[in-house]
């Protein structure tokens, strides 16, 4: 056979008779296209899935307003409870300067009495509006030195103490509702 007569042959379309082609449509219909029933149970796994996530977001967005919520009380609490810390801080000095005159005038001169008198009687008074406020005193005389509550101005040798002892406070400190405004400064002892 010559090559033009097998390629006639082969360009000749074959008949199938109609069942065959019936049959071959079908068989192809099945293999391309799932059946209703796999098309549900496809749409109900898609479905069971979607409903997971989100059922999963919903709680991750409720988790995540809680904590918002919580933070922004706690924001508002701090608020509250600190909001005088800078004005405090700033009346530090005015019991500071009050307590240096007291020291300065002499006790025994009936002349300062009155002055003295009412310097410490206007001391008496800011620093019972410091209580009023939770504003604390920290005079830490003869304890042992707190770094987290006192400044150390110097270290000095001291034979009859035991290192690490406040002997003398040159300034108070203070805090505000347990925060710490101001550290009290202070002399140290430490071993001779």
């Amino acid at each position: 056979m010559s090559e033009q007569e097998k390629d006639q042959k082969n360009a000749e379309p074959q008949v199938e008779t109609v069942e065959e082609q019936q049959a071959a449509a079908a068989a192809e219909a099945e293999a391309v296209e799932p059946t209703a029933e796999e098309k549900l149970a496809d749409v109900e796994a898609e479905l069971a899935k979607v409903k997971k996530a989100l059922a999963e977001a919903d709680v991750r967005a409720q988790a995540e307003v809680q904590n918002v919520r919580k933070r922004a009380e706690r924001d508002v609490q701090h608020a509250r409870k600190f909001a005088l810390e800078k004005f405090a801080g700033d009346l530090l000095s005015v019991a500071d300067n009050l307590e240096r005159g007291l020291a300065a005038l002499d006790a025994d001169d009936d002349a300062l009495k009155g002055a003295r008198e009412g310097i410490e009687l206007t001391l008496k008074s800011l620093l019972d509006a410091f209580a009023r406020y939770n504003i604390e005193q920290i005079n830490p005389a003869d304890e042992p030195f707190n770094p987290e509550l006192h400044e150390a101005m110097t270290m000095v040798p001291v034979p009859n103490m035991d290192p690490n002892s406040v002997i003398e406070v040159l300034e108070k400190g203070y805090q505000l509702n347990g925060r710490l405004i101001r550290p009290a400064r202070v002399v140290v002892s430490k071993a001779p």
